[in-house]
């Protein structure tokens, strides 16, 4: 199919033109065409023209010697400088190294590298290292930022849980999205996260009632240029026809294999069909994803899936809290993998993150944010997290008298985590994950001379322990530069804001719900 759809490049070429064009168009502002498909029931008396400070503030960020027609196949540029943290044992570290571009590909990693003719990007003070990359998130929720963030993950019977995710996002707000209410987050979250580092996403958007929303969550993440993995699943209510429409969206949607849209397949354990998800999943040679949380009576569950012989690499397990022992000698010999949300399950009651569980069984996590309507969605604070955790609970151990112990995470272990094993369990680790030679080059410039930082010892722990999203300066995806100088290339955020808060009261209103601001 991909060959009879793709075998004319130059209408492949022309097609993903007019894509960028309209995606141009809608980031900045313009293209009253685009903005009226996406958005077109949304009101928008905010969505001004933006001022001359607000352009030249764009131009100027934009324009200040970036090199041009980044990502183009006959582009070639360098990074030069910098500390170059690859998270490839082959290539190594270098106190002070370079990275050929050309195209979309990483071409070489080294010091002093010889490159006449070749565009040049000074990285002096600043760390260089693979993107991040988040494997569970439920991006069509940016319009309920911090609504739940006193909130649990459903009401258990115990104290606290009367505000809870399933009663409020998952049964009352989600069922009101509009396509268009699922398009804006999507595009919003997406260069929120580009902004923070984040070049890569499983994007579990349950909200596919019917194929309009379903194919409105797919424009936002193609029009926000990030690379992504969609995880088709349902939404709610009759117009839902998962996962019925899977070959439409294959043929429409993913003819190529060669883009920054992949496909996957949601297969919720807790739903009653899930086998036959999973069985559609594995005819088409997707990936499979959900959520597993002992804690709603899923603990034993992937002990009957091991008996079915229904496990394997190609499923993606997140949370998976509080969980039998049985569980986890299953995960580990059938080479299913791992998504931790550590800020998420500890907030919100999944159970503690299974963090040293995972890697007692010998699994190795990826991390995740979840949903933004209770956590932020950078990974500074995710890998903060689980090293912060792990190690609080394994010093514990030793204090109270214990000697046989795991060892405890380093900052390399979880910035790990959030590349070369994100790459993995997302089904991406041929493409991106680290500074690798071949390898398409989605890569992150951190400051490490700002003024929380500086002076530079030690790189990860640079990284990991005194970073936030303040200090990414410059972010590349398939070699095109999307963040440039500390700000987002082609992107009027008072265009996209109001869009996105239009959205939100709608979708409050139509939901029933207030607004608690204090």
């Amino acid at each position: 199919m991909c060959q009879r759809l793709c075998g004319n490049h130059s209408v492949h070429d022309d097609t993903q033109e007019k894509a960028r064009s309209s995606r141009r168009a809608f980031l900045t502002g313009g293209a009253a065409a685009l903005g009226a498909a996406a958005v077109s029931s949304v009101s928008t008396p905010a969505l001004a023209t933006p001022t001359q400070e607000e352009m030249s503030r764009e131009r100027d960020a934009s324009d200040r010697d970036m090199p041009v027609e980044t990502g183009a196949s006959h582009r070639r540029y360098l990074i030069r400088g910098g500390a170059v943290l690859s998270m490839d044992p082959k290539v190594g570290d270098f106190v002070r190294g370079d990275v050929l571009i050309e195209g979309k590909k990483i071409v070489a990693v080294g010091p002093r590298l010889h490159a006449p003719g070749a565009a040049v990007i000074d990285a002096a003070g600043m760390i260089v290292m693979p993107g991040f990359v988040d494997t569970h998130h439920h991006q069509y929720q940016t319009a309920l930022r911090g609504f739940l963030a006193d909130g649990l993950l459903f009401n258990d019977g115990l104290p606290h849980g009367q505000k809870n995710y399933l009663d409020y996002v998952h049964s009352t707000i989600t069922p009101v999205y509009r396509p268009q209410d699922a398009y804006i987050a999507e595009v919003v979250s997406s260069l929120s996260q580009l902004d923070a580092g984040v070049t890569t996403v499983v994007d579990t958007s349950q909200v596919g009632h019917s194929p309009e929303h379903t194919d409105a969550v797919i424009r936002g993440l193609q029009d926000a240029g990030r690379r992504a993995v969609f995880v088709y699943s349902p939404g709610v209510g009759p117009g839902s026809i998962f996962p019925n429409d899977l070959h439409r969206l294959q043929s429409r949607h993913f003819s190529s294999k060669d883009q920054l849209l992949t496909l996957a397949m949601g297969g919720e354990v807790f739903d009653p069909a899930f086998r036959t998800c999973w069985s559609i999943a594995r005819q088409n040679g997707l990936g499979i994803v959900s959520h597993l949380v002992g804690s709603i009576g899923q603990g034993t569950l992937v002990e009957q899936l091991e008996r079915e012989g229904l496990l394997g690499p190609d499923v993606e397990f997140i949370h998976a809290s509080h969980i039998s022992a049985n569980s986890w000698k299953a995960i580990a010999e059938s080479g299913a993998t791992l998504s931790i949300a550590a800020p998420i399950e500890m907030t919100m009651r999944h159970g503690l993150p299974p963090i040293q569980t995972a890697l007692d069984h010998g699994v190795q996590p990826s991390l995740s944010v979840d949903v933004e309507c209770t956590m932020t969605a950078d990974f500074f604070t995710q890998m903060r997290t689980v090293l912060t955790l792990q190690r609080a609970l394994i010093n514990e151990r030793a204090l109270n008298g214990e000697t046989n112990l795991p060892a405890l995470l380093t900052c390399r272990d979880v910035i790990r985590f959030a590349t070369v094993e994100g790459a993995r369990v997302a089904r991406l680790s041929q493409k991106v994950g680290s500074l690798t030679p071949g390898k398409e080059a989605d890569i992150v410039l951190l400051r490490a001379d700002a003024i929380n930082v500086a002076p530079l010892n030690n790189v990860p722990g640079a990284v990991v322990t005194l970073m936030e999203r303040s200090n990414v300066d410059t972010v590349i995806v398939a070699g095109r530069i999307r963040k440039w100088r500390g700000a987002l290339v082609g992107v009027n955020w008072p265009h996209l804001r109001s869009t996105l808060e239009a959205s939100r009261d709608y979708v409050f209103q139509a939901a029933g719900i207030q607004r608690e601001m204090f």
